[in-house]
Order: structure tokens, then sequence, then C-alpha cells
């Protein structure tokens, strides 16, 4: 049986070549139907030319608009009926695939699948989730990292429970220890969104550990860190920033240092080992979570295997049926004063 994911295939910075070239090797190393979005005159021939008479289960579905990077989300939402996100997500709620992929723009992507799927009961707002990798070899969930800028109290609430039920049922990580990001253990410290947040959090029954820092979401000291998406974002492009400056100075580093054939080998392989732990495209999307449906995004930059990795994760949402728990789980914070 094949999972019926939606690929936008009008997302990346360089649309559509990267989303053609994932697709394709998805349908090759993946159990999914990917249905390409987008214009077909521009996407027929371009995916023809790259399957040079290759049969896999790739469609196109067409569609005459789609939103750039420059364009204003709120806007473009509005005025743009058929674009490539749309179409997609209406596919979604259709019943017509079991998720939507794009590395579009994050904020068009965001508004239109709350406005296409409509929000799981209980949800006030989606949120937008990331893996890091840890030194222990297990993943951190971290949200939200950019679906929303101000949060209050009762969002954090139900980003911890969201991310703990992704945790569970995508992740495989049995009863997810949460945190909450801060600027330090005490609960005396951080600002007056996570010192009123905290006792909430204790009181909810999740496996809460309390206040997290900084250096917490890559030494595998939580499963699962909830915060705001102002300072997610931040932690987020932070770290991307930091990975790629690493990466690049370790490469300058090796190439400066050794010499002989077998060093520079054995070198090479552990530096390509250590670049992969860090690498984005080796994660696939966000999966934005609160929404009545599948939907993950990706980085705009990504790469064919990036896109790849992006239907991969969307697979793996829709196979866990994580909605439905999301929806069971947050019935105790409706149930909280706040």
């Amino acid at each position: 049986m094949l999972i019926d994911i939606v690929l936008d295939a009008m997302g990346s910075d360089k649309a559509p070549e990267p989303e053609i070239r994932g697709a394709i090797l998805a349908c090759r190393h993946l159990p999914v139907r990917v249905h390409l979005v987008g214009p077909e005159d521009v996407l027929r021939p371009a995916l023809k030319q790259h399957l040079r008479g290759e049969r896999l289960p790739i469609e196109i579905v067409h569609a005459s608009e789609w939103i750039s990077m420059e364009d204003k989300a709120a806007q473009a939402v509005r005025s743009k009926r058929d674009s490539s996100m749309r179409v997609g997500l209406k596919m979604v709620r259709e019943g017509r695939a079991a998720g939507f992929f794009t590395a579009g723009n994050t904020g068009a992507a965001m508004a239109t699948a709350k406005m296409v799927l409509g929000s799981l009961e209980g949800v006030d707002r989606p949120a937008l989730a990331t893996i890091l990798p840890t030194q222990t070899g297990l993943p951190c969930l971290l949200l939200d990292v950019g679906a929303n800028v101000d949060s209050t109290p009762r969002n954090l609430l139900d980003f911890a429970v969201m991310g703990k039920v992704y945790s569970e049922q995508v992740l495989k990580t049995k009863n997810p220890e949460v945190g909450l990001l801060s600027i330090g253990e005490e609960d005396s410290k951080g600002n007056a969104l996570t010192r009123e947040t905290l006792p909430l959090l204790r009181e909810l029954g999740l496996n809460f550990i309390g206040n997290v820092e900084g250096r917490d979401l890559y030494n595998g000291r939580a499963d699962v860190v909830v915060c705001d998406g102002f300072v997610g974002n931040v932690a987020l492009k932070t770290s991307e920033g930091l990975a790629k400056l690493v990466s690049s100075s370790l490469k300058t580093s090796l190439k400066s240092t050794v010499t002989a054939k077998v060093g520079a080998l054995l070198s090479r392989k552990a530096f390509h080992s250590f670049r992969r732990k860090l690498d984005y495209s080796e994660y696939g999307g966000a999966p934005l979570l609160g929404v009545r449906g599948v939907c993950a995004i990706g980085h705009g930059s990504s790469n064919e295997r990036a896109i790849m990795n992006g239907i991969r994760v969307t697979a793996e949402f829709a196979q866990a049926d994580v909605n439905a728990q999301i929806e069971v789980a947050l019935r105790p914070v409706g149930d909280m004063t706040l």
C-alpha cells in the first residue's frame, strides 16, 4: 500500500528542480505515491526529462498559481486562490492524500493550512516543530519554532502536549521528558511567560522536568522542549548558522593538517558522518502540529535529499495518526483554570 503525499512543486528557492528530483528519490526508496502540484506545462516536461522512461508513482496536479518567498503571506493566501499550497492542502482535506509537504513560504503555508484544514479541537494555535540532534543520539523535538511569535501560557501547554504525542508516536520515544526553555533551571528564572507557565506544566501531569537551558537542546536532557515561536526560531536559526560554521571550519582544518592518504580517508569519512548529523536535509520537514490534517514545512533552500526526507517525515506523521491522539491528550488542558 502506497501512502499518497502531496508535494508543493513550486515551493523551494530553486523550484521545481529540487522537488522533482526529491519526488523521484522518494518514490524509489519509500512506499509513497507523490502528487506534484504546480503548473502542468512546467512540471510535465521537466518530470519527463528526469524520469527518462522510468515508471514511478508520481502524478501531476495542476495549479495555475504559486506563492513565492517574496510574497506577503496574508495577502498571497487571500489573493492566490489557485496556489499550489491551497490546491495541495485541499487534497488532504478531501481525503485524496494523507499529507502535504512544502519547502515554500512558511508563513503562507501555516496560514493556508489553518484556513483550509482548520484547527484540531482544543487547539488555539498550531505549532511548528523541528528535530534536533543530541549527544545521546536520540532526537530532541523543539516547538514552537516560528508559528507564533507571541504565545500565552495556554499555548505553551498545548505545545507541550502536542510535542509529547508526536515524540511518542512518530519518533518512538518512550514517555518523553518535557522541558520548558528558559535562561536558568531555577523556577524563579525566565520571563513572565515562562514563570507563569512552569507551575501549569507541573499541574498538567506530563513527564515534565522543569526549566531547561539552551545548551540542553543538544545534550539529550529533554526529549521535548517547549518555547514561544520567537525564541524557538532564534534558537533554530542560530543553531543552523553554528552548524555551518563548525562544518566549514572542520573541513578547512582537515585539508590543512591531513597529509597521509589513509589518514585523509578516515578523516573524510568521519567528517561526512559528522556533517550528516548536523545537516537539516537529513531531518526533513518540520511538522505543523495542531491542524486538522498532516502538513510539514521544509527549508526554502532544500535540495533533493531534503525534499525526499520531507516526504518521508510527512508519511510517518500521517501513518502515526497523531492528530486523533492529540485531541484526546488536550482534554485535560481544556479542563484547567487558566
